[in-house]
């Protein structure tokens, strides 16, 4: 029992900066830009919440320099794509190698420094349950605080109406335009949620992952999410199964490598990422009504004058 309730904590600890990271690139996706600097945003936000939080003592702030780091991140992406219309998976990439430089720039003076990780919520008698009560009743904010984007995201999407004009911006940007919408203003809003988010997630693994800050940290994370935006088909009821889905590979991984399984453990490391490639193709190949992307996706958008 003991055992079982170590890893289902595990498995939502490593879960919790992907839900935070895909829900974020969901909104942005769906608004019609592809961001692929989501891990040059992460791994920012890594850098700039552990410093926040070093700095003051206090995971609030030190969260909210993540958040702020990853929407700056996302203005700079947002300028480019959406202001001088450059190509976004260029664009992306780039905002990815800046990231990794402008985060190890930044974290260089935070290195072998420690916190306090962010604490877990208590509550006598409920958290005390055997198996269950840690789970449900005994983690920190963010987890709870990623449920409730996801629940927060699709309430906005398909329960409001401004939720239908962001997705209406994805699907067909030039009838949002004729029929008066801004759909650059959205599509910049929407890229922000996405860079705060991201920057979230980032900030997640010094504050309540692992109390410190390396270079590289989010090791791949950020592109692991932009796959399971793919795997929930844009949906974000689907984004909670493939988060906790792909960090059970990820904590498994870990567990296989200590009970000795023979396999090499370069190839145990890489299990996460492979399996990421694997879904991604199945799904592919699985589809036969066409794709449920948004069909402007990565498509420039020039108002007319």
């Amino acid at each position: 029992m003991g055992l079982i309730e170590a890893i289902i904590l595990a498995v939502l600890a490593a879960s919790t900066p992907l839900l935070l990271a895909a829900t974020g690139e969901l909104v942005t996706e769906r608004s019609g830009v592809l961001n692929l600097g989501v891990e040059g945003m992460m791994i920012v936000g890594a850098a700039c919440g552990f410093g926040g939080a070093w700095l003051t003592g206090s995971v609030i702030i030190g969260a909210l320099c993540g958040i702020a780091a990853g929407i700056l991140m996302s203005l700079i992406f947002a300028l480019m794509t959406l202001g001088l219309a450059v190509n976004q998976v260029a664009t992306g990439l780039a905002l990815t190698i800046l990231g990794i430089g402008l985060s190890g720039l930044i974290g260089s003076r935070f290195v072998g420094e420690k916190i306090s990780l962010a604490p877990h919520l208590y509550i006598p008698g409920l958290t005390d349950i055997p198996l269950v009560g840690r789970i449900l009743f005994g983690e920190d904010a963010f987890v709870y605080l990623s449920l409730g984007l996801v629940i927060g995201v699709w309430h906005f999407l398909y329960r409001t109406r401004a939720g239908l004009i962001l997705r209406a911006a994805g699907d067909n940007h030039a009838s949002a335009h004729a029929l008066g919408y801004p759909v650059l203003r959205i599509r910049m809003f929407a890229v922000m949620f996405g860079g705060g988010c991201a920057g979230l997630a980032g900030a997640y693994l010094p504050l309540a992952y692992t109390p410190f800050f390396i270079p590289g940290m989010t090791a791949g994370r950020g592109w692991i999410a932009l796959a399971l935006v793919v795997f929930a088909s844009w949906l974000p009821g689907r984004l909670v199964i493939g988060a906790y889905l792909f960090g059970a590979v990820t904590i498994l991984q870990l567990h296989a490598q200590g009970w000795g399984v023979g396999v090499p453990s370069q190839l145990m490391s890489a299990l996460p990422y492979l399996a990421t490639v694997i879904v991604l193709v199945l799904i592919s190949r699985a589809r036969t009504g066409g794709s449920t992307a948004p069909a402007a996706l990565g498509t420039v958008f020039v108002p007319d004058r």
